[in-house]
Parts: structure tokens; sequence; C-alpha cells
């Protein structure tokens, strides 16, 4: 039997934050230097639906695009688009044909299995991100936390580190979600900038 990872919780708990994003944080900082906030909930939107197109095997455009080739921004009705975007994700993770064969992300072929971690993990340190850039509360579940940690670990192991930077020197006794963001290359005593 195929293995499948519940993304439900993940995806409400992002979808929360977004919706707790008031307008004047769009243009704020984020720990991902590139990204102001509406840049970070613009790359959610996409991922979200390319993410779900390639549960579905739906190859094409959508999944076919290196997510770095363009700036996202938000447009206008972006929060129920992320909400709708972020359910259908978790729907389509949620069948476990989701999980069998091949698939594509970003442009990359890979098998369907790493596909749906990638695409949890990107939930689990975007909703950092955004957490920490807007100044809300951020408590991810500890399967999700567990996926991209075992994901993360295998990427600090591997010469090829992929999109994420050397991992940051923390604790061995720091929290679950410290340690979890600290393998991706990020600060996770990361706060914005004060002017």
């Amino acid at each position: 039997m195929t293995e499948t990872i519940d993304f439900a919780a993940q995806a409400r708990l992002v979808s929360q934050l977004a919706a707790r994003t008031a307008e004047e944080q769009l243009d704020a900082p984020t720990p991902c230097e590139a990204y102001a906030v509406r840049h970070l909930l613009g790359h959610l939107v996409g991922l979200a639906a390319a993410f779900q197109e390639a549960a579905r095997k739906n190859l094409g455009p959508m999944t076919s695009v290196d997510p770095g080739a363009t700036e996202p921004d938000v447009e206008p009705g972006w929060r129920t688009e992320l909400d709708r975007n972020l359910q259908g994700m978790a729907e389509a993770w949620h069948a476990p044909e989701a999980w069998e064969g091949e698939t594509q992300a970003g442009g990359v072929a890979l098998p369907a299995a790493i596909a749906g971690r990638i695409a949890l993990n990107e939930l689990v340190l975007h909703g950092w991100d955004l957490a920490r850039a807007t100044g809300q509360e951020y408590a991810p579940d500890t399967a999700s936390l567990g996926v991209s940690y075992a994901l993360l670990t295998q990427f600090a192991e591997s010469p090829e580190r992929g999109p994420f930077g050397p991992p940051v020197e923390v604790a061995a006794d720091a929290p679950f979600l410290d340690r979890v963001v600290a393998l991706s290359g990020r600060r996770p005593d990361w706060t914005p900038p004060t002017s």
C-alpha cells in the first residue's frame, strides 16, 4: 500500500497565516532575502497550484516552469485564490495514487513520493517565513515537521544542496521547529530588521 502524508493541517495553518496578514504588511521583508511578504504570498499561490497539478499528474505549464524564473506577486483576490489552491493541494495529495510513479515539479521530473514531501516542506518552511515576517505565532504539527526534517537532512548530506543554503548551527536540544528551519539554511532567530 502506498504511504500517503496528510497535508490538511499544514495547508490550513498557512491559509490562516495569510488571512491574518494585513495589506500594510505586504511590502515587509521576509527571511527569504529576495522576497517581500507580497512575493512570498505570490510564490505560495503558485506553488500550491503547481503541486496540486503534480499530484494529479497533470503535467504541463504549471509543473514545467522553474519557480525562480519570474518574481511572484499577489494579485487582487489572492487570499481566496491561495485558500482554494491550498485546499486543492491537500486534497490532491490525499489520494494514494498521487504518491505513485513519477511526476514533475518546477520543470524537474522526480518520483511522486519525493515531490509530495517537497511540497509539504515548502508549506512548512514558507509558513515559518510568513509567520516571522508578519509577527504571528507558528506551530506546525509534529508529523509535518518530521517530514521536513527527514527531507532536509537528506539535502544537508548531499553534495548538491538543491535550493537550500548550508545548515545553520543550533543547539542539539533546540526546539524541533528551530532544527528544521536551521537545516534549510535559515536562521531560527531571524526577526524583521528595525527601521
